[in-house]
């Protein structure tokens, strides 16, 4: 965590745990107020990667499912880098700060994901380099984030589209996909402590479980550790999202991508649901279901956060037709069911 930030950030309250916030001291409250007020949080959890050089846009887009090209200083993508077998190593959003490309993605996947990129740059004249302290990064979220957003003069358009990004002040200020406004705030800590000095008495401070559940209630896809080519990109709904492109040319997975696209029905695809589990259900965790057999895994937690109405609200990868027709339950085939509820976006129609 960037040290300027972090001292900001202990300042006004935070529960300061390994690159991130934990809480501001009400962590059950929290939660509720991420689903009902306007929230602000600090988004350390998250590692942030930049590439530097004339050939970034190139290089990157030789290797991930989205059209980098369309990644300017007003929009953004998400997209997923996968191996040669078409399967997901990680999923990232692109976009530009200060004409650098920057790719967010959760901490504990951005050293073996850096290392592994920087395997292919050859001659490309790029750099990679971890940026997750050089620059810190809030979220603001809430039904009047953008009206809050507009009285600082932090964006001029309240009605931004999903992806679009404004640039001001040496801060970039991105609009995330959801049903609840949401936006993410990126640039340099002096800058970023000004904007949270600013809407502390309009929005209530949370900590990074809160943020982690607005992401899985929005159905905004991640690849964690434990699910490291566990999913091909469809799978995660990436194709609904407009994080992958079938236009762009060939980059790494491209074959088996554009295979599961137009050669038949996607089988598995990505679900929201909740669940009431006595332990916390992690990402990595199988599904199953008794119409699949009681051996049989039905599906793969994606995601986990708990949930101020009780349970845990979850992402999940799962068989389709189980999903539609059956029960799905977390661990074995009697552990506890999952309650699929409606995502907030239309899924493609490759299902």
């Amino acid at each position: 965590m960037n040290a300027e930030w972090s001292t900001f950030l202990a300042r006004v309250g935070a529960v300061l745990a390994p690159n991130q916030v934990a809480s501001f001291g009400r962590p059950d409250r929290e939660l509720q107020q991420a689903l009902t007020d306007d929230i602000c949080c600090d988004l350390s959890h998250q590692g942030v990667m930049a590439a530097r050089g004339p050939d970034s846009e190139t290089f990157l887009q030789g290797q991930f499912t989205c059209d980098v090209r369309r990644v300017t200083a007003e929009h953004s993508l998400i997209g997923a880098y996968c191996t040669p077998k078409g399967r997901a190593l990680a999923c990232c959003r692109i976009f530009l700060h200060d004409q650098i490309h920057y790719l967010e993605l959760p901490r504990s996947l951005l050293e073996p994901t850096l290392t592994r990129l920087r395997k292919y740059v050859m001659r490309a004249k790029t750099v990679l380099e971890d940026a997750s302290d050089t620059m810190g990064r809030m979220g603001i979220a809430g039904p009047q984030t953008a009206r809050l957003l507009n009285h600082h003069g932090l964006i001029v358009d309240e009605t931004m589209a999903p992806d679009a990004v404004q640039q001001t002040n040496h801060l970039t200020l991105i609009r995330l996909p959801g049903p609840i406004p949401r936006f993410e705030i990126h640039g340099p800590a002096q800058q970023l402590a000004e904007v949270w000095q600013a809407l502390s008495t309009s929005v209530a401070p949370v900590g990074a479980e809160a943020w982690r559940l607005l992401d899985i209630l929005a159905g905004m896809p991640v690849v964690y550790p434990e699910t490291v080519e566990a999913f091909v990109p469809q799978m995660l709904n990436l194709e609904s999202l407009d994080g992958i492109s079938f236009q762009k040319g060939c980059y790494t997975g491209q074959e088996i991508v554009a295979r599961a696209h137009y050669l038949g029905k996607l089988k598995r695809g990505m679900v929201l649901a909740r669940v009431d589990s006595p332990t916390p259900p992690h990402p990595g965790d199988s599904l199953f279901s008794s119409p699949a057999g009681s051996n049989q895994n039905a599906g793969q937690l994606v995601d986990a956060a708990r949930h101020p109405n009780g349970g845990y609200a979850v992402l999940a990868v799962v068989l389709l037709e189980i999903a539609n027709e059956g029960v799905l339950h977390l661990g074995d085939a009697s552990g506890p069911p999952l309650r699929l509820e409606p995502l907030p976006y239309s899924v493609a129609t490759t299902r």
